[in-house]
């Protein structure tokens, strides 16, 4: 268990303290940050006992996994936020308790936005005035803005995601999957955070401040705009990926069209050469050396027919003779992989990994810092 204490005391900035060094300044707060990674949950209950912490208000915070949420226990309040981690879209509990000069955190992983506040209070003073409870609110707040950069994020990456429903490309729906699931693992805890807030915000317990409360509907405002922009994101997301199923039924049905109008123009033509194919020995023109002659000329008729009745009802363009043959050519050649595409798609939905990686969720090391106020 590694264990760090920020005091202030008067109008000096926030400066750290030895680990037994926890007596609350006569003016100012103490901040004690515990990080439990590598430790049990006797142990750090043992510690947060002997900081004089409810023991009720310990067991709820050591042995139980919370969404944000708020507990008054009267000398002290209980408040469970949720941070984001520093290399993937993967949110943790930071468990926070609020007592008289004195707040204690207890997390299970590294954050960098509570690592930004803590350098910042210590290097600003005007970030470190104000009372425990201010304090708490610029947790809150760094901790909701850090949530709110996956949003950021989204609105990077969501351009180039719309290029490629656009094109059809076939990464488009792994993409959207993932992209969806981290949008997913924020919104399950910005809205119980959001409701959190609006508690602190309005609370009538003497830890916090007129102060505090005003600082917490600032934090208030910035999670339920998270959470619009959630709702916002993830209809983009539905849209988006209506547009590809749309490009997606375009190129299906050019292909489609392409394959009809060849299997139109052949079928009078093979009509043609199976009538003359027949064993007969009194077919018209079996005697003449010019028969077969007549019964080319008659199919390219045909043909030439087939495509001026196509181009006229619209069904396909008047192209030049080498676009022409590369329509054609790409009807064919889809006709062929056909057989193989489905099989190949059968393969990757067997091997498809449970959640793909999104776009995104591997470039969000960066660390959005401290809130406004605290810069």
């Amino acid at each position: 268990m590694r264990t760090r204490i920020l005091r202030r005391s008067g109008a000096a900035g926030a400066v750290a303290s030895p680990i037994a060094d926890i007596e609350v300044p006569d003016s100012g707060w103490i901040w004690v940050d515990i990080d439990a990674t590598d430790s049990t949950s006797d142990e750090v209950s043992s510690y947060l006992v002997d900081l004089d912490l409810d023991v009720l208000a310990i067991a709820d915070a050591v042995h139980d996994h919370d969404l944000p949420k708020v507990d008054d226990f009267g000398s002290s309040v209980l408040v469970v936020l949720h941070g984001l981690g520093a290399d993937e879209v993967e949110t943790f509990e930071v468990d926070c308790f609020l007592s008289s000069g004195v707040l204690v955190t207890v997390r299970n992983h590294d954050t960098p936005a509570l690592d930004a506040l803590w350098s910042e209070l210590q290097a600003n003073a005007a970030a470190a005035s104000g009372s425990v409870d201010v304090l708490l609110a610029r947790l809150a707040d760094v901790l909701t803005r850090r949530l709110m950069s996956v949003l950021d994020e989204f609105e990077d990456v969501v351009d180039g995601l719309i290029d490629m429903a656009l094109r059809a490309d076939a990464r488009t729906i792994g993409e959207i999957t993932a992209i969806r699931s981290d949008l997913t693992a924020i919104r399950r805890v910005v809205h119980p955070q959001r409701e959190a807030v609006d508690i602190l915000r309005s609370s009538e317990s003497p830890l916090i401040s007129a102060e505090g409360r005003r600082r917490f509907s600032d934090v208030f405002d910035l999670a339920d705009r998270t959470a619009t922009e959630l709702v916002t994101a993830r209809s983009v997301l539905a849209e988006t990926l209506d547009a590809y199923r749309g490009a997606e039924a375009r190129q299906a049905t050019d292909v489609t069209k392409v394959l009809t109008v060849y299997a139109a123009i052949l079928l009078p033509l093979s009509l043609i050469t199976g009538f003359f194919g027949m064993n007969f020995p009194n077919l018209p023109g079996l005697d003449s050396d010019i028969g077969w002659i007549v019964v080319v000329i008659v199919m390219l008729v045909i043909t030439f027919v087939s495509l001026g009745v196509f181009v006229s009802v619209g069904w396909i363009m008047r192209p030049s003779g080498r676009q022409a043959g590369a329509t054609l050519g790409r009807g064919l050649v889809e006709a062929v992989r056909a057989p193989a595409q489905i099989g190949g798609a059968v393969f990757e939905i067997s091997t498809m990994p449970i959640r793909a990686a999104s776009p995104f969720s591997r470039t969000r090391s960066r660390d959005d810092g401290p809130s406004d106020e605290a810069s």
